[in-house]
């Protein structure tokens, strides 16, 4: 068998067609279609099904995935095992992917007990949309995706869901604009500019309810899939923006800004998504601790 051929079957699995796997190994999909025709033929059976514009697994194809996975890790522990033969003192690498709708002062807060663990940590970390990061996560890429949503049991990826906590948010502006507001919270917002987190962000896709059901209009000035770059015109008066009441102390002191109010309706969820059921990555475990007992707790 060209192992060759299974490794571009095995990518082409795990994201979900030949376009995004032909992204991620940089070449074309035409060069993977005839490489798992080799491997096809190879076996003599069919790994793939046209569904659509999509490919699915058929159940040989399911099968081959699950003998794909277990070499492949068994790969990864080989390469980690040799180099720290090798190299004294082992230094413990931990791949972390950030979803881009993760504030970056959380992602730091969350990340940074990783670095204070016994044993040396070298963090590699990535940022991108989560559905990329999961499939880097399928391919032994990463350990760790960090997002403020779960992973959908729908995806074929064979990873699991671990809460953090979650936190309130509280809606900030610069003081000049805070002395322009009439009335009391929420309902001072009527008709004034609001900068909104981008529709990809958890906090995003409930804004649009809780405005509907307090019966607020406010003038929707800029929509952000950055969080800093919201806080960012924020700070210079150009509207008032939300952010995790969590970092209510850090988002004062760092854009000189004052808090109008905040609502637990609004809940800015995090999830660490790993292929471990039970956590037992000495990184991971120091996330989730500290997570769960002073971020959140």
């Amino acid at each position: 068998m060209n192992f060759k051929h299974l490794y571009y079957f095995w990518v082409t699995a795990k994201a979900g067609g030949v376009v995004r796997a032909g992204e991620q190994l940089h070449t074309t999909p035409q060069t993977l279609s005839g490489q798992i025709k080799l491997l096809e033929d190879r076996m003599a059976r069919r790994l793939f099904r046209k569904n659509g514009r999509n490919l699915e697994l058929t159940e040989d194809g399911h099968l081959v995935l699950g003998y794909a996975d277990q070499i492949f890790a068994l790969g990864a522990e080989l390469e980690a095992a040799v180099q720290g033969a090798h190299g004294g003192k082992r230094v413990l690498d931990f791949r972390v992917g950030v979803a881009d709708s993760v504030a970056k002062s959380i992602a730091y807060r969350l990340l940074e007990p990783a670095l204070s663990i016994a044993e040396p940590v070298r963090l590699v970390c990535s940022e991108g949309k989560f559905a990329d990061l999961l499939a880097q996560l399928a391919l032994n890429r990463l350990d760790l995706v960090l997002a403020d949503e779960p992973m959908s049991h729908r995806l074929s990826v064979k990873a699991f869901n671990h809460s953090l906590g979650q936190t309130a948010m509280g809606f900030f502006c610069a003081p000049a604009l805070r002395r322009a507001l009439q009335g009391s919270f929420p309902e001072c917002l009527n008709d004034f500019p609001l900068l909104i987190p981008g529709a990809q962000a958890s906090v995003g896709q409930q804004l649009e309810g809780w405005l509907s059901r307090h019966q607020l209009h406010p003038r929707i000035i800029g929509e952000f899939d950055d969080g800093a770059l919201m806080s960012a015109f924020g700070r210079e008066g150009r509207g008032v923006f939300l952010a995790p009441a969590v970092l209510e102390q850090d988002t004062v002191k760092q854009y000189g800004v004052e808090l109008i109010g905040k609502t637990d309706e609004l809940l800015d969820e995090f999830y660490a998504v790993s292929v471990e059921k039970r956590i037992t990555h000495p990184c991971v475990v120091a996330i989730t601790g500290a997570a769960r007992g002073r971020l959140f707790g």
